[in-house]
């Protein structure tokens, strides 16, 4: 269930430039939990995680977070 609800927040973040700007400037793991969460999509550390495929792209997220989510 959790690949799914990253899944969509990521989709729900590249149809609204809004929350894809908020969703950038989340610096911290937490900072984008939340967001998420204010938007109605749960998930959890893990399932952002190999052997998960990733399901944002590099150009969504702060250079931090790509580093840790994208760069294994």
């Amino acid at each position: 269930m959790s690949v799914e609800a990253i899944a969509g927040f990521s989709a729900a973040a590249k149809a609204d430039p809004e929350l894809g700007e908020k969703l950038k400037a989340c610096v911290k793991m937490k900072e984008m939990f939340a967001l998420a969460r204010e938007n109605g999509f749960q998930f959890d550390e893990d399932s952002l995680y190999p052997p998960n495929e990733p399901q944002f792209t590099e150009d969504q997220l702060s250079e931090r977070l790509v580093k840790a989510l994208l760069r294994a």
